[in-house]
């Protein structure tokens, strides 16, 4: 097995793939303006101009500092073999920062939190125009039918749609920039929005200038989705194509903040200075390219956290679930059970908030404590980097301060909403802390026993014609990394639970490597035509398949003459039938003849409870349901003391 190259990523700069850039990376980020400023103006009882330049303001130099140079200089530089995203940022320092599971488990769940309100508030601001039309139209239909279509399309893959995503989404910000200029020629004093100075003013001279940076901080939600999607596009393509796009949302920033300067007077709670910019002639046109550029943000935010969800489960952050790659499109995936998920919970946000400016009271605080684990995990990628200190303390001081401040002000919008995406992102995390911390008890009851001192007794057995055949070819999965041992709980299988005879014995191993497109195997042969040991090496972001990747070695050594896969039945070799092969999936549970501490014992019962939501090891790994056995074993612990039993005799008497 060869490690093929990513075929779904463009990672050389071209036309081509800064098109397919704006398509796939820009989409939250891109679609901010529609509900950006509306959020701030709704913070104002008096439009002014130190209040308008000083928004403005502080949207550039959010843009600037967050988006362009924490993400797009820095932390795109922390690439897994091309991947991004906090858990390919994880999988780079695991080795040297165990620790560094605490951050990462924190700010995946509130990164898939998030993903559950950004379609809903960009579905619904976009919808909302409609209003503009027809202001008796009924909005809650119309977004939850174009979130349940998005949602259904997901199963049969987005390839061939995905190709238009980047045009669409050049014309969205082509239409973002013009708009934004036409208004900007109006009242060109709104350009001294350039200057920092006047966020400084708002910041420190208007009374709620910091909880103000809780609406402002909407502008740059994407930027850890961005991060995520890197291994889509590549490194030049998007920091080439961030250019264009920067340049267009301040442009209109600028243009909605001289709108609003110029229509002081007229402007409500209700006003979406977003719409107001546009002229008649093109609200219906505009309407429809915002809708279409809501559809794609959604797209690449469901896909994100699918995304997400197949990388926490390399990681033994998530129960194993059902994945499906619905194109050919390597990296493309599908998993149910979590498009279900945010599908309702998307339809449960629609429906609560009802309107987009209740949702933007609710939205950004999660994935502020996204950034800020990001910012942690970074700092110490960095360390590992051997970056100067004094240049990784900046770092991590400087965006600890804006992302602290930004916490502060969007922690407002707790009691207004914020409390769910919280909740929901608590939720996750409790799942993950669950899933991770089980897996480290019971991995700590593995037992290993040497291979050597089995060898002799598993030949012996394997020409024992007085116990019954069980397999000619018996293949074990295996979790030990060395070639040299293997888990009680296997030998148990084979020399004690039920004698299982065989003529080979494959043990396999799957080894879930931290980068993301790896494949590759390894080949040893412990016994000369008995023993037969095979570790697989598969990136975090390969299904692994197996039963397939079982065959092709199989084929490969009968190829290389290395084994003779003709049936061992004399009746069937005669006919050249080929030898039968059986998988032997081994589950170790808890039984009464131990405890955990209190603690440990909560943790695995829900651990417990969790895994029955998954699908089992066969599925996991790709096995032929047909050919495989799944057996149970229990736990082996070593007692803290010994308890003996005193035999009685009872001195003739017969005592029943």
């Amino acid at each position: 097995m060869k490690n093929n190259k990513h075929s779904g990523s463009i990672t050389g700069l071209s036309v081509v793939g800064l098109i397919v850039s704006l398509g796939i990376i820009y989409g939250d980020i891109g679609t901010s303006p529609l509900y950006v400023m509306k959020a701030i103006l709704s913070w104002s009882s008096g439009i002014n101009l130190d209040f308008i330049l000083g928004s403005i303001s502080c949207i550039i130099w959010t843009l600037t500092l967050q988006t362009t140079l924490k993400y797009i200089i820095i932390t795109l530089r922390a690439d897994n073999k091309g991947e991004g995203g906090i858990f390919a940022l994880y999988a780079l320092i695991k080795r040297r920062a165990k620790w560094a599971y605490v951050f990462a488990i924190i700010g995946g769940s509130a990164l898939l939190a998030d993903g559950v309100i950004t379609p809903s508030i960009t579905v619904v601001s976009a919808t909302e125009g409609l209003k503009l039309i027809n202001p008796d139209i009924t909005i809650l239909p119309i977004a939850i039918a174009i979130l349940t279509f998005v949602f259904i399309a997901q199963q049969f893959g987005t390839s061939s749609i995905g190709m238009s995503y980047g045009p669409i989404m050049a014309i969205w910000f082509l239409m973002l920039g013009v708009l934004g200029f036409a208004e900007i020629i109006k009242l060109p004093e709104i350009l001294k929005a350039i200057n920092p100075y006047y966020a400084y003013n708002l910041l420190t001279h208007y009374p709620k200038g910091i909880l103000l940076l809780g609406a402002v901080f909407l502008c740059t939600t994407g930027a850890e989705a961005l991060y995520s999607d890197l291994g889509h596009c590549g490194l030049k393509n998007i920091r080439v194509s961030w250019v264009y796009v920067k340049a267009c949302l301040i442009l209109n920033y600028l243009g909605q903040g001289a709108w609003a300067l110029n229509n002081k007077d007229i402007i409500t709670s209700e006003t979406n200075p977003f719409y107001a910019i546009m002229p008649a002639w093109f609200l219906i046109p505009g309407i429809i390219i915002a809708t279409l550029a809501a559809i794609i943000a959604s797209q690449a935010l469901i896909s994100g956290s699918f995304t997400i969800i197949s990388e926490a489960i390399r990681l033994n952050f998530w129960p194993k679930v059902k994945i499906k790659y619905p194109t050919t499109v390597r990296g493309q995936l599908y998993v149910p059970s979590i498009n279900w998920f945010l599908w309702f919970a998307c339809i449960f946000v629609v429906l609560f908030f009802r309107n987009s400016s209740n949702m933007e009271a609710a939205y950004g605080l999660s994935i502020t404590i996204t950034m800020l684990m990001t910012t942690v995990l970074v700092g110490f990628y960095l360390r590992i980097k051997k970056v100067p200190v004094y240049l990784i303390g900046l770092f991590i001081s400087v965006y600890l301060m804006i992302e602290g401040t930004f916490l502060y002000a969007n922690l407002y919008k707790f009691t207004h909403g914020g409390w769910f995406t919280i909740l929901l992102a608590g939720s996750l995390l409790f799942v993950m802390y669950v899933w991770f911390r089980g897996r480290l008890i019971k991995n700590r009851f593995y037992q290993f026993e040497k291979v050597d001192k089995y060898i002799d007794v598993i030949k012996d057995m394997s020409k024992d014609e007085s116990i019954p055949k069980y397999a000619t070819n018996l293949i074990f999965i295996t979790n030990t990394n060395s070639p040299k041992e293997i888990e009680a709980k296997i030998v148990y299988s084979i020399l004690n639970k039920q004698p299982k005879r065989a003529d080979v014995y494959w043990f396999v191993h799957v080894d879930n490597v931290y980068e993301p497109y790896r494949m590759e195997y390894m080949l040893q042969e412990i016994a000369p035509g008995i023993i037969y040991r095979i570790d697989f090496h598969l990136g975090f972001q390969v299904e692994p398949r197996i039963n397939l990747f079982f065959r092709q070695v199989i084929e490969e050594m009968v190829k290389n003459n290395e084994i003779n896969m003709l049936s061992r039945y004399e009746s069937l070799k005669k006919h050249n039938i080929t030898s039968d092969f059986k998988f032997v999936v081994i589950d170790r549970i808890q039984t009464y003849d131990f405890d955990f501490n209190p603690f440990e014992q909560f943790i695995m019962d829900i651990y417990d409870v969790l895994k029955k939501f998954g699908i089992p090891d066969v599925k996991a790994f790709g096995l032929d349901t047909s050919n495989v056995i799944t057996e149970t074993v229990p736990l082996v612990v070593y007692k803290n003391k010994d308890l003996s039993l005193k035999r009685i005799f009872d001195n003739g008497h017969n005592i029943l």
